[in-house]
This record gives C-alpha cells, structure tokens and sequence, in this order.
C-alpha cells in the first residue's frame, strides 16, 4: 500500500516539474456583475465637477447620452472609417489647442454629407474681437485641411462653474 502512494506521489511530482498548471494552484473566484469602466470614481470631499455627459455611465449612450461623434461611416460598408476617425482627433486637438482653456465641454462633431459642424461650450474670457478671429481662423484652417466646408456652433458661458451638473 505504501509503494502506491509513492509511485503516486512520484508520478505528480513529475508532472508538476513538466507543466505549469499543476506546478501552480488554480483559483477561481465569482464574476462581479459591475459596470465599472468609463465611470467616474468618487472622491473623498465630492469635489471633482462632471458635465452632463460625463455624468452619465456610458450605457446610456444614444439614451441620455449622445455620440460625440455623428457619421455614418461606421456603419456596414461605410466608407473611410478609418480616416474619420483619424480626422475627429484631429479636430478636437486643434480646437483645444486654438481655444486654449476655454472649451468648457466635449467637442461634438457631426458630418452631414461633405459638410462638418462642431459644437462646443466655450468661456467668455477673452474679448469679441478674439473670439471671432479665432472661429474665423479656425473654420478656415479647418476646411482648407479637411477639403470640405466647416462650421463651428459655439455656445458661451459666463464660467466653467455654469457647466458643472454635479459633483462626485
């Protein structure tokens, strides 16, 4: 009886210098049933501001939510998915870069047809003369980049504050 046990133990010893798997322990545990990515972590003091899109969890995206960007080139067969996306980034670095500190929300882009709009909140902390240049500059580099007509929507607020929906 003692020389089964042995060759038993002998014979998993082998295998456990052979494989990984019985060399290490396998654990399992439950599977959390939590949406927890693109949500916002709450902080200590409840001081971190969220607008109403980044109140929302990304589930309701196209319920409460909206796209921040509208095309159809991601449907089936939809044409240049790639360069739109390319383009989109594009677009919202060099708007955050032209309007340094000033853009109070996501950059909204919607393409219809071979015409691109972008909407945006901005503040109201440079004068009227320098913010209509800087639409005038930016339509115009846009669309000499871009090869097609670009119109910017912009809303003002007084500060950042009048965007805020909450705190976390």
């Amino acid at each position: 009886m003692n020389t089964s046990i042995i060759k038993i133990a002998q014979a998993s010893n082998a295998l456990s210098q052979f494989s990984p798997v019985f060399a290490s322990q396998f654990h399992t545990s439950s599977a959390l049933c939590r949406v927890v990515s693109g949500k916002y972590r709450i902080t200590k003091k409840r001081d971190r501001p969220l607008t109403y899109e980044m109140a929302n969890p990304p589930h309701y995206i196209a319920h409460r939510k909206s796209w921040n960007s509208w095309n159809t080139s991601s449907l089936k067969d939809g044409l240049r998915k790639s360069e739109t996306a390319v383009e989109d980034e594009f677009i919202r670095r060099f708007i955050n870069g032209t309007w340094h500190g000033l853009v109070c929300s996501e950059v909204i882009i919607k393409r219809q047809f071979n015409h691109i709009r972008i909407a945006a909140i901005m503040r109201r902390a440079v004068s009227p003369t320098k913010m209509y240049f800087l639409l005038g500059y930016t339509e115009e580099l846009l669309s000499t980049w871009i090869q097609c007509p670009v119109t910017l929507e912009l809303q003002t607020v007084d500060s950042y504050e009048d965007v805020v929906f909450k705190y976390i």
